[in-house]
């Protein structure tokens, strides 16, 4: 009876809260993988989009309390019907098309999501944005002539080294939510930055 009695007490402490989540997290993974990987990078892309512009207030010493409400919808939306979704499939493909054991595997899988996945997700971000923002296909065009090659060189230099860890050593279902994690950081450097 004590051995129980002492994981009960163990449970009810302080780790039991996010030992608890974790144990969700990784049922909802296992049973919805995709809908799962949806929602978390809905959730931490407007997180991310918060984050980015609470640092940029501070930043420019603004201390207006209102923020930009349509900033972290948008990028929930984005999150969770594109980044997601396809994140999580893009990995599956790569995994299956590029096996493990195949010579320079990690290599290659790091080309494929750098000189394919990278440019057409980056070029997909800017339209779905362009749409949600309510903006017309000329504004769009404008964005991909003076924003693309810069946003893709800088993702380049950046992500590079993250898709390489991510890709060689994260376990596949966590990939997405890696990635996630990245990006919510990386979104708060871009503020920090003022860009």
């Amino acid at each position: 009876m004590a051995p129980a009695a002492s994981r009960l007490r163990a449970e009810a402490g302080l780790g039991a809260l996010p030992r608890r989540a974790l144990a969700q997290y990784l049922l909802f993974l296992r049973l919805y993988p995709v809908l799962t990987k949806a929602a978390t990078s809905g959730i931490l892309s407007a997180l991310g989009n918060f984050l980015a512009q609470m640092i940029e207030k501070k930043r420019k010493k603004e201390n207006s309390g209102s923020l930009d409400v349509g900033g972290p919808l948008r990028y929930a939306v984005y999150g969770f019907f594109f980044t997601g979704p396809l994140s999580h499939f893009f990995y599956l493909f790569m995994e299956h098309w590029i096996p493990p054991e195949v010579p320079l595997a990690g290599l290659r899988r790091l080309l494929l999501d750098r000189l394919v996945f990278a440019p057409a997700f980056l070029m997909l971000f800017f339209l779905i944005m362009n749409f949600l923002e309510g903006k017309d296909a000329s504004a769009f065009a404008t964005k991909m002539r003076g924003g693309f090659w810069p946003a893709l060189r800088m993702n380049w230099r950046v992500w590079t080294p993250v898709q390489f860890i991510n890709i060689n050593y994260i376990p596949l279902k966590f990939r997405v939510l890696f990635a996630n994690l990245a990006a919510l950081f990386w979104y708060a450097y871009l503020a920090s930055l003022g860009k």
